[in-house]
């Protein structure tokens, strides 16, 4: 039997870590032996690989304790490791059968260490065309999503539009963007809008942790705070979900779960965001823009009932083709395939 030891970036669970559990299960599927490795973290990636059923190996110590024991380690290990992130790459570099799987742009002061990272891999994969443009020779594996239950039809004209927000409460996320923009269409036009929160501000930096405070501050009576729930009850709350990020996202998973819970959905033009939707996606809103953003949600909420089911059963169906797990499953094949790792 074929054996892969994925490995973590971080022992939180973010982006990186939710995609090495859905490689993990695909791989499973193909009747892989999977294994996992990454720093031991309360109640995280491992303990959520544990309560799938996989093997884990936990390494104590920060991140670079981290990286010097995974070192070690993968020394002595048979089959491929995948590494989920450019801390396990560059702990592994040189080691054959390996698979360099980044999950965000490198960063300039970086540049050489996902150089190091990346000697000797089979295979450097990234997850959108709009990361590849800045990891030279890259190949794009798009990341996927579990199904999501559908959400209600949009509510009465009468009653308030709920715009919603679900991850981490940052800048680069744009939330002070949205916060703004719901501001703005409440001036326009008073008692006819809402701002739905999940996530909260754990992690983020203090800088954008207080312009984010300040921005939502002014719309407090205006937001609903729901906290880190189920995605599913988030989808069921809102009538339009917007994803305003100001960095270049390197994919933007949350987009493709409000495309198969068949939600509305605004975006912004920045990084992989567009590339997700699709190019006939209608609701793009300049990234950073007040004004644009508030223009685009207005438009997304009031277009027509049978505008807004069009738009949103096209996403669905770019979901279930591109981005589904079993389009996941199907891309990993074709991958470990072709690297020859199914033996």
């Amino acid at each position: 039997m074929s054996r892969v030891v994925l490995a973590a970036n971080n022992g939180e669970v973010g982006g990186g870590e939710v995609m090495l559990l859905a490689t993990a299960q695909a791989l499973r599927d193909l009747g892989v032996d999977v294994q996992l490795v990454g720093p031991s973290t309360p109640d995280g990636v491992l303990d959520h690989g544990a309560r799938l059923g996989f093997e884990v190996t936990r390494l104590p110590g920060d991140r670079r304790a981290y990286l010097a024991r995974l070192r070690g380690w993968s020394a002595g290990q048979p089959g491929w490791m995948w590494c989920h992130g450019l801390v396990p790459s560059l702990a592994t570099a040189g080691r054959p059968r390996r698979i360099v799987h980044l999950h965000q742009g490198p960063a300039r002061l970086h540049a050489a260490a996902v150089r190091i990272a990346r000697r000797g891999a089979a295979a450097v994969l990234v997850p959108s065309q709009s990361m590849a443009r800045t990891v030279p020779g890259a190949e794009v594996l798009w990341n996927w999503s579990a199904a999501q239950p559908g959400s209600p039809p949009h509510r009465s004209l009468h009653e308030p539009v709920r715009v919603g927000f679900i991850g981490r409460h940052s800048a680069d996320k744009g939330l002070h963007v949205l916060a703004g923009a719901v501001r703005r269409l409440e001036e326009a036009q008073p008692g006819r809008w809402r701002l739905v929160l999940a996530g909260d501000d754990r992690f983020v930096p203090e800088d954008q942790r207080r312009r984010v405070a300040h921005a939502l501050d002014g719309i407090d009576s205006l937001t609903s705070r729901l906290g880190w729930c189920d995605r599913a009850a988030f989808f069921a709350a809102v009538d339009v979900a917007a994803f305003p990020s100001t960095w270049a996202e390197p994919f933007g998973l949350v987009a493709t779960e409000a495309m198969s819970a068949r939600v509305p959905c605004v975006v912004s033009d920045a990084g992989a965001l567009p590339e997700v939707l699709g190019p006939a996606h209608p609701w793009v809103a300049r990234a950073g823009d007040v004004e644009d953003l508030a223009t685009v949600v207005r438009r997304c909420a009031e277009a027509s009932p049978g505008d807004r089911q069009a738009v949103v059963e096209r996403a669905h169906a770019r979901w279930e083709r591109y981005f589904s797990p079993d389009a996941g499953r199907e891309r990993v094949a074709s991958l470990v395939t072709r690297l020859g790792v199914l033996t």
